[in-house]
């Protein structure tokens, strides 16, 4: 068996609040720095990223694409949203089931070609149907965000996928949520969970935030199935991912403001800010503590290790001081450091931090502190990332010794 880094989750330049950047050159290009293997090809129902695809990506056998010489490999995939706001995150075996799915999908859709992340008049059970129908494999989409999340609409995936249940591949954690929190879900216990990008721009502190490291005997269609599956000794290895208190929907907080409240707090101010007025959005830990049948995880033998790591970004940007992840500072010490290492996730994950110290001190003691779990965060909510620090953080709330707007 073989390892494999795939995220299986992105965005083209055709889906809402997505750069233009995010073509399947880019993406090849910017995979090869981050060290995927195998990265999805997104919003491929799309009409002009369909022509895109074509143009980019040959087909190199097994459902598996390749962009001109880059060395990571493709695989279609698209999120559709239903007639319940819910997402769903779909892997498609070939260009051809793409297009055919696309076919299905269309007489469901008033503007299939208006968004790269279709809404389809049809809910779970019907689309898992027409998923099954082509051959692919379907799951939801961060699972228990506040928006547009299958845990935001029902309290058991059978209410989402009826019959067709079973068929369900997988779940998607989600920026905001790991295993350790998943795991208190009794009804979680035998499905595989991916930690995917769910990404908006090609640069390596956005792609491959979130993968999966897969042990397969070679990366296919059918392998990367197995694997979900968990047949014939393919598996989920490791899921690697951001922190969740880094997610944007962590913690209950105001969507305009980001002040953190308790919920019930919000409850008794009925979701509204004091402060601005803006809406108080449920978080993904209260969502989690409502689902919950235990107080703490219980993960089944087959669950993987969940590895919480930074991007070397924002390693590199808690090591000089700069907060622009795009500086040219942080830039050129990110190209010194792949460029010395090979790749971002061989530095991240696999190369001794006294090897990398000798090329940068500060960013090898980081990374030797994330491994180890001692990097504090201050929590995202209400759609604000939280952010990391090498000090301890104190959570404040609403009500709880929180200073409010006027006193800033």
């Amino acid at each position: 068996m073989k390892n494999f880094d795939i995220d299986f989750h992105v965005h083209s330049k055709y889906s809402g609040g997505v750069s233009d950047s995010m073509t399947i050159p880019n993406i090849a290009s910017q995979s090869d720095l981050k060290g995927l293997d195998c990265v999805a090809t997104g919003d491929c129902l799309h009409k002009g990223w369909l022509k895109h695809i074509e143009a980019n990506l040959s087909d190199v056998g097994g459902g598996v694409y390749s962009a001109g010489g880059a060395e990571c490999r493709f695989i279609m995939q698209t999120e559709v949203e239903d007639e319940k706001r819910v997402h769903h995150l779909i892997l498609l075996p070939s260009i051809e089931s793409a297009q055919t799915l696309r076919e299905k999908i269309q007489k469901h859709c008033k503007n299939i070609d208006a968004d790269g992340r279709p809404n389809v008049r049809l809910n779970g059970e019907q689309i898992a149907g027409l998923v099954l129908e082509v051959g692919g494999l379907m799951g939801p989409a961060h699972a228990f965000t506040p928006w547009t999340a299958v845990y935001k609409e029902y309290d058991s995936l059978k209410d989402c996928y009826g019959e067709h249940l079973d068929k369900v591949s997988f779940l998607e954690l989600g920026l905001s949520a790991d295993t350790n929190m998943a795991d208190r879900i009794q009804e979680l216990q035998d499905i595989s969970f991916l930690s995917n990008s769910d990404c908006h721009s090609p640069w390596p502190h956005r792609l491959g935030r979130e993968f999966n490291r897969l042990e397969m005997e070679k990366l296919s269609f059918g392998e990367i199935e197995k694997a979900l599956k968990r047949v014939g000794g393919r598996r989920i290895s490791m899921n690697v991912g951001l922190n969740p208190v880094e997610g944007k929907y962590h913690m209950t907080a105001c969507t305009r403001c980001y002040m953190l409240f308790k919920w019930e707090d919000a409850l008794a101010l009925r979701k509204r800010c004091p402060e601005c007025g803006g809406l108080i959005k449920r978080g993904v830990c209260q969502r989690l503590e409502e689902l919950a049948s235990w107080s703490e995880p219980h993960h089944p033998p087959h669950r993987p290790p969940y590895l919480h790591i930074l991007p070397l970004a924002e390693v590199i940007s808690l090591a000089i001081g700069v907060k622009t992840l795009t500086s040219r500072k942080i830039q050129d010490s990110w190209k010194n450091l792949v460029g010395e290492f090979g790749s971002e996730i061989s530095i991240l994950l696999d190369v001794d931090p006294a090897e990398i110290k000798k090329v940068d001190v500060n960013v090898g003691s980081i990374i030797e502190k994330f491994r180890s779990g001692r990097i504090y965060y201050r929590p995202g909510g209400g759609g604000r990332y939280g952010t990391p620090s090498l000090t301890a953080v104190k959570t404040e709330y609403w009500g709880r010794g929180q200073k409010t707007l006027k006193e800033f």
